[in-house]
């Protein structure tokens, strides 16, 4: 698996942990990292997933409001507090790649939500998330 799809789920953790247990983000991100840390054999790439980890989920809570208006926005028939918390942070992310990261491609930023959306969601959750991530990045200039 590559680092930045490790990052991703990294920072989907950490930010579920957050919902369910408020905390200063770099709080969460150093008791997230002492576990994650214990299980890497390799510091090198250690380094570049907490260095993209914590990009996201830095970014994801700095722009907490913004994101989530633009996801409520573009779910016309789903109120933000009634998805489901995997599925939420999983459209905070990419939400924040393709309103933020311009060396991401959009297409890379909702196939890699997509994936985690099947892996961590449930059944439905690869297609809520690409129909919701599709709206939002018509508006986005990006490619």
């Amino acid at each position: 698996m590559g680092s930045r799809r490790t990052s991703r789920i990294c920072a989907l953790q950490t930010l579920y942990q957050l919902e369910l247990n408020p905390l200063e983000v770099e709080q969460a991100l150093r008791l997230y990292w002492d576990y994650f840390e214990s299980s890497t054999d390799n510091p090198e790439r250690l380094t570049e997933i907490m260095g993209f980890t914590n990009l996201l989920v830095k970014g994801v809570m700095k722009n907490l409001e913004q994101i989530d208006d633009e996801i409520q926005s573009s779910s016309k028939n789903w109120k933000l507090n009634r998805m489901a918390m995997v599925d939420r942070n999983i459209l905070r992310l990419a939400v924040y790649e393709l309103i933020t990261l311009e060396d991401i491609p959009k297409r890379v930023s909702i196939n890699e939500a997509i994936e985690l959306g099947k892996k961590f969601g449930s059944e439905d959750s690869g297609s809520f998330i690409n129909g919701v991530l599709d709206k939002i990045s018509q508006s986005v200039k990006k490619e």
